[in-house]
């Protein structure tokens, strides 16, 4: 790889090949990391550095045009006598995955594939691995051979219920393109809006039929440009008008009471016509048609509607995707079937899983460790049936802006995570570590540490300027005791606030403390049922721990004791003025009690769907400004759980701001041992 004739060489067109310890670099593998994580990869103990490369695309002409842009935007200069970049068809015998590469770094780069799509990813790590420098730009050498696991990584957004801009949709497509995603679900239609233009039937973008972001729509052009921008990307988009519930808006439009009306059926196969006929088959092989959550007696249809509807689709020579749970016709023997909850998948069927996987209901610190750790399709790679996993995006509630979404559920992590299980696969359904982090010095944890780096690292690459709502979490430890019996008063005081020891007896019952659990956001007991850390359905918890800092300083802090699901406010109100929760938990920092903050919207009834998410959650509302002095700061949270309240957890993570996103706090630490206090 560093052979002499190779460096004389390098030397004579400009290149430098210079170690990375030479360069005062780390490891490569830390310093470049890769996402999704190739399966075979192999970093050497050097980097190239150059100004100028000579691009050969051979038979991959747009790909070369493609990195010829991104070289020239870092200023490299296109050149003869530059480091020799080479695209290379090979083979394809013996390959099983028309989307896999090779890429190899010595003293030239060589991208090998059989596909243009499988040159494309080649070409996304190749950029992952680029850094600029004050010679150029610099690659470290490698030696990569990769493949998908699965043949769908999707990302969905529900636009139906909340518009976004096209602008916006092709920031996160450039996003995705990015890690490796293939499929772009565009739900298109719901409840309080139909927003793909209808020329038959413009009733659909009428004020009157739409509840929410009335005006806001896509025309015919804009969906038509989407999907020719997703293709340029390797990306199909499937499109999903959902019927024959969630249809309000479509009723609404055109005046029909009841989806069983004997004209409902024939407007449908024209709009579904009307949205197929608009591009190429080759570029939207698939329609979804939806057929979930049918609970309203004017949503009813008979299965031959269904099935009538779905063979129309057919004969437009399109494959059919349907939700599980959805409507189930016996008749239909090959639709797709798109999992979503804990659905299992239709015998026989292909199916696209995306249960445990909604983004609206993660939140940014134990959602991302659910993503890392769980298995899609429940299987280490996909099959003829298995197809892949769609990550999907539902903030149900009105949205006040467009960026809110973005803002206001972790968009971006997720897309960062989720694409390393999708793409290189998962040995194993972690299930237990869903809804908490494994115990530190495993094997698990090691692995979450090392990929929440690479996360890390990209954040600060690419996301500089985009809700990118995390930072590391792996360093964060908490004791835990509990829960206590308060017998339905939730501000019962127990010994614990008054002094910390190693143990408790209250009432004849022993209560000791459990140690290290690791987490940005520890759930006690999970909303959805996911092994976490108790099965009691009530009780006091305390969470303990000494934080160090070496100085003293007012900290920004995330905290808070109650994760909106953006999908309606369910699990009762939310806090009034003067408490962070009506379950009544506190937080102390030197046995000084931390405010909450001053809620912009105190006590907003939990069904209220149309009122927009503000400063509910802690990661986009301002952070809490904590007093710490130098030398270790005693932290002590009181979480309590009753009445109607649906998520028993807290969050408190020290975090750096800068007005568009946070960082890590690298100089404080945490060390839960009840003794740290007191020492220097």
């Amino acid at each position: 790889m560093g052979n002499i004739k190779h460096l004389v060489a390098a030397i004579l067109v400009g290149v430098s090949l210079i170690s990375c310890t030479a360069h005062k670099q780390e490891d490569c593998s830390q310093t470049h990391p890769i996402i999704p994580t190739p399966q075979e990869i192999s970093y050497g103990n050097a980097l190239l550095e150059f100004k100028v490369v000579s691009i050969v695309a051979n038979e991959f002409e747009p790909e070369g045009e493609l990195l010829k842009g991104f070289f020239q935007k870092e200023g490299v200069e296109i050149g003869e006598n530059g480091l020799a970049i080479e695209l290379v068809k090979k083979s394809s015998e013996n390959d099983s995955s028309d989307e896999g590469y090779t890429l190899d770094i010595t003293d030239k780069i060589v991208v090998t594939a059989n596909t243009s799509k499988g040159i494309y990813y080649g070409i996304q790590s190749l950029k992952q691995l680029t850094r600029i420098t004050e010679n150029g730009v610099s690659v470290p050498t490698v030696a990569i051979n990769d493949w998908p696991a699965f043949k769908v990584r999707g990302f969905m957004h529900d636009t139906g219920r909340n518009f976004q801009s096209i602008e916006q949709l092709k920031e996160q497509i450039e996003v995705l393109a990015q890690y490796k995603y293939n499929v772009f679900h565009w739900h298109l239609t719901d409840n309080p809006g139909w927003r793909l233009e209808s020329k038959l039937y413009p009733e659909l973008q009428s004020e009157d039929a739409t509840s929410r972001h009335k005006g806001y729509y896509y025309t015919q052009e804009e969906f038509k440009d989407l999907v020719a921008f997703c293709k340029e990307r390797y990306i199909t988009v499937i499109p999903e008008l959902d019927i024959p519930g969630h249809t309000e808006a479509f009723r609404a439009a055109l005046n029909i009471k009841s989806m069983k009306e004997p004209r409902v059926l024939p407007i449908l196969k024209d709009l579904f016509s009307e949205m197929i006929d608009l591009v190429p088959h080759e570029d939207m092989p698939y329609v979804h048609i939806g057929t979930d959550e049918v609970r309203n007696k004017e949503e009813y249809v008979s299965n031959e509607f269904i099935l009538e509807l779905m063979n129309h689709i057919k004969s437009k020579n399109k494959e059919l995707i349907v939700w599980r749970e959805g409507i189930l016709i016996p008749e239909d023997t090959n639709s797709i079937n798109q999992l979503w909850a804990q659905h299992e998948p239709r015998e026989g069927h292909r199916f696209i899983d995306s249960r445990a996987n909604y983004i609206n209901h993660l939140d940014p610190f134990a959602g991302m460790a659910r993503l890392f750790f769980q298995q899609p399709c429940r299987q280490s790679e996909g099959d003829e049936l298995a197809l892949g996993g769609v990550l999907c995006a539902w903030p149900d509630n009105n949205v006040k802006m467009g960026r809110d979404i973005l803002r206001q559920n972790p968009i971006y992590p997720s897309i960062v995570f989720y694409a390393d299980a999708i793409w290189k696969g998962r040995d194993k359904d972690y299930k237990e570590y869903w809804a908490k982090l494994p115990s530190q010095n495993t094997p698990e944890f090691e692995a979450f540490e090392q990929f929440e780096q690479k996360a890390l690292t990209h954040k600060a690459l690419y996301f500089k300027e985009k809700e990118f709502p995390y930072v590391k979490q792996s360093a964060i430890s908490w004791n835990l005791i509990g829960p206590f019996n308060h017998g339905g008063n939730v501000e019962k005081i127990f010994p614990v606030e008054d002094e910390i020891r190693a143990s408790y007896s209250i009432k004849n019952e022993e209560y000791e403390w459990s140690e290290n659990h690791v987490g940005g956001t520890i759930h006690l007991k999970h909303f959805f049922g996911f092994e976490s850390i108790t099965a009691e359905k009530e009780g006091t918890y305390y969470a303990y721990t000494n934080i160090y800092s070496p100085d003293d300083r007012i900290q920004d802090f995330w905290m808070g004791f109650q994760g909106w699901s953006r999908s309606s406010r369910r699990g009762g109100a939310t806090a009034s003025q003067g408490e962070w929760h009506f379950t009544k938990p506190k937080i102390w920092v030197n046995d000084t009690e931390i405010s909450p903050p001053t809620w912009q919207q105190p006590g907003l009834d939990e069904d209220d769907m149309e009122i927009p998410f503000l400063d509910e959650d802690y990661f986009y509302r301002t952070p809490t400004k904590v007093a710490l002095k130098k030398g270790w700061n005693k932290v002590l949270l009181k979480i309590p759980q009753g009445g109607k309240s649906w998520k028993w957890m807290f969050t408190c993570v020290p975090v750096n701001t800068d007005g568009v996103n946070v960082s890590t706090v690298f100089d404080l630490k945490f060390n839960p041992n009840i003794k740290n206090n007191t020492n220097e």
